[in-house]
């Protein structure tokens, strides 16, 4: 049985807001509620890949600590500048 799409958005918002560290919490759930019904299928796919992804590994990336690997740079690269103009927001 194949996942309908809103399932498989509620889903990924899900594996978003509970991803195991709170600032990956913090960092990837807005942003899913924000951006995830916008995407196309490609979009979602790599996101979807970026959620199987240990946090470990994430926060390193989307904090520009450590380089992530190229297939993630654009899409992480987003996510940083969210997660920053929504932190200077308050």
């Amino acid at each position: 049985m194949t996942e309908t799409m809103d399932a498989r958005l509620k889903r990924m918002r899900m594996r978003s807001w509970r991803r195991g560290t709170k600032e990956m919490d913090l960092i990837l759930g807005p942003w899913a509620d924000e951006r995830l019904a916008g995407m196309d299928a490609a979009a979602l796919d790599l996101y979807d890949l970026l959620l199987e992804e240990n946090d470990q590994d994430l926060y390193p990336w989307v904090s520009g600590a450590q380089p992530c690997p190229a297939q993630y740079l654009d899409l992480l690269s987003e996510i940083s500048a969210f997660a920053k103009a929504r932190h200077a927001r308050g």
